[in-house]
């Protein structure tokens, strides 16, 4: 297709659970782009674990052809998007490469704080907005409120809304004509060399990589010679296609369409996310702005159970971060654990995903360290330095300050829960900067230190609202804090994967609690193990497992009672000397429980 004015490319978005995914069902249905035997539910979510989760990780990309009531027949490029604030830079990637965005929001819940920050994502990048109120058929469903709220909280005109239900399919014909009617078509050149965006890539067993492209100028057609404009990498393209949401072979890709291409790719470092792809023979002028890059907010290292198996996790590591750019990653050694990495991901939920990936997809067992976030040292000798790894802190005597990460977390939440949100987050040494209400809906907006929150912040919030809150955090920066390492030693050896940095009020506090923890996590031994918190050379906390008594006397019959003597004794001596050199092994699972705070 040539003419740029029938063409669409829009992204849905909205806050989880609002029914993005299930309206995308609706709109690939009503447009005949899969046949109602081969329709499952939630069909852009293809990872078992999407679906297990009921969740949106990666965005997906989908052609439909639809015709409208003018008697055109249009193309419509739609991208589902994830709705969880550890995602929000795969929305950001997908609002790149469109003109318009459908805003889902729920009628039943109205708007929340992910809506905001994926609409202000929009904005940003100057898209026409289309908002569409969800799951209507509900009883609990109050439009009109609901289209208040657009109207107050985002400042959108609410009156010509959408009403749909993603779940029985009402008012999507309506949705189709006002996406072809207000969304505004696609600009470019054909005649241009070519300038297309590298959206997406992912690594496929029989194809090698597969590109996820959008063309801003020029053709893209199979043979040509292509170069990839950071890297200056050339490649001939083998296979040109679209997603309807089935993989379908074409000719070629003109301005302003979506699909995807392959070329025998076989280096996964090649394809780095919001390259521009260019023409080979005749390269345009400039390059796309891209997309800005990712910052990890959480780090934890990784390692394999099973030591010959690191290069197996490498490999996996870079086939994962080809599909998702938000992973960073570099090599790490430890003493207990061998070689391994140390990972940046955006988020707890993301560095679970990928922890669960690995597992599944690679078929590797890994252990993982406790989470933490990266703080900014300044030493006394005026140097800088960033800490991803509390094991790694420098001596106290060389540091002059200590930095951590904040940032600003916006929260609603209904307004007889209110209480109970204030407290949790002054709990969490939080700063409150606003407070307003929408109907009868709070919106707190607090700074808060990021080590804090990344935890388990969001799940002590929605157990304290019964689920009713919402919340979304951006970094605001660093700012300075009494913080200090709690190093955790068992057996008299210190754990480096137990240690972490938190502020001093709380420390010994912190350090208690996991000490009482390892107690019942890790098994007896024929040794009593020593647990122990300390906070320099200061043990703070202690706890001891005491040991197992095998009874040695149980095939002495008879005698003299210094024939049990004498061997109760021996059994002491060796005790003690294994308890000198005794090493306890600490089940994975204990790392992990031990580190779970607040929720005894």
């Amino acid at each position: 297709m040539s003419d740029l004015n029938l063409i669409r490319n829009f992204a849905i978005i909205a806050h989880i659970d609002h029914g993005k995914s299930t309206l995308a069902d609706r709109l690939i249905e009503y447009c005949g782009g899969l046949t109602s035997r081969e329709m499952t539910e939630q069909v852009l979510d293809n990872k078992d674990i999407e679906k297990e989760r009921g969740i949106t990780i990666k965005a997906q990309t989908v052609r439909l052809n639809y015709k409208a009531h003018d008697g055109q027949s249009y193309q419509l490029n739609l991208i589902d998007t994830p709705g969880h604030v550890d995602f929000s830079y795969e929305v950001s990637r997908s609002l790149a490469s469109c003109e318009g965005s459908v805003l889902v929001v729920d009628a039943t819940q109205g708007v929340e704080a992910q809506t905001l920050a994926n609409v202000y994502l929009a904005i940003d990048n100057n898209h026409e907005i289309l908002p569409v109120l969800n799951k209507v058929d509900l009883p609990s469903a109050d439009v009109s409120k609901v289209k208040e709220q657009i109207e107050d909280v985002i400042g959108l005109d609410a009156s010509q809304a959408i009403e749909t239900s993603g779940k029985t399919g009402l008012g999507v014909p309506e949705l189709l004509e006002a996406i072809v009617q207000r969304l505004p078509a696609p600009e470019g050149q054909r005649e241009a060399p070519l300038k297309a965006l590298l959206i997406d890539s992912w690594y496929d067993s029989y194809l090698g990589v597969i590109i996820l492209v959008r063309v801003y100028d020029g053709v893209l057609k199979k043979k040509m010679p292509i170069r990839m404009m950071s890297n200056g990498v050339s490649y001939q393209i083998d296979k040109v296609g679209i997603f309807t949401p089935k993989m379908q072979d074409v000719e070629a890709l003109y301005p302003g369409e979506v699909g995807f291409i392959t070329a025998s790719i076989k280096s996964v470092s090649d394809c780095s996310v919001g390259d521009t792809i260019t023409d080979a023979k005749n390269p345009c002028g400039e390059a796309l702005a891209g997309f800005k890059p990712s910052i990890p907010v959480v780090f934890c290292s990784i390692f394999p159970t099973d030591s010959s198996q690191y290069d197996a996790l490498k490999d996996a590591l870079a086939k994962l971060k080809l599909n998702d750019a938000s992973i960073n990653y570099t090599n790490e050694n430890s003493e207990a654990l061998g070689l391994g990495f140390r990972c940046g991901f955006l988020g707890l939920l993301h560095m679970e995903i990928i922890e669960e990936r690995i597992g599944r997809e690679f078929d590797l067992d890994i252990i993982t360290t406790a989470p933490s976030v990266a703080y900014k040292i300044h030493l006394s000798n005026g140097e800088d330095m960033m800490l991803h790894n509390p094991a790694d802190m420098p001596d106290l005597s060389t540091i002059k300050s200590i930095e951590e990460p904040m940032v600003r977390a916006t929260i609603m939440v209904p307004d007889n829960f209110l209480g109970a949100v204030l407290k949790l987050c002054t709990e969490r040494r939080g700063e409150q900067l606003e407070l307003t209400y929408v109907g009868t809906r709070a919106m707190v907006v607090y700074k808060i230190p990021l080590n804090e929150i990344v935890f388990d912040f969001y799940d002590r919030l929605k157990s304290i609202t019964s689920g009713y809150a919402s919340f979304d955090y951006e970094l605001t920066g660093y700012q300075e804090s009494d913080l200090v390492k709690v190093q955790i030693l068992i057996n008299e050896e210190p754990v480096d994967a137990l240690a972490f940095l938190c502020h001093r009020t709380e420390a010994e506090a912190r350090g208690r609690q996991i000490c009482e923890r390892l107690k019942d996590l890790i098994p007896r031994h024929l040794f009593k193990i020593p647990i122990q918190a300390a906070i320099g050379g200061r043990i703070v906390a202690r706890e001891t497992i005491s040991a197992l008594r095998k009874d040695v006397t149980a095939k002495c019959y008879g005698g003299d009672v210094t024939r049990k003597r004498k061997l109760l004794d021996k059994q002491k001596k060796g005790k003690m000397r294994m308890r000198q050199f005794g090493k306890v092994e600490v089940p994975q699972s204990a790392f992990i429980e031990a580190l779970r705070i607040g929720d005894d």
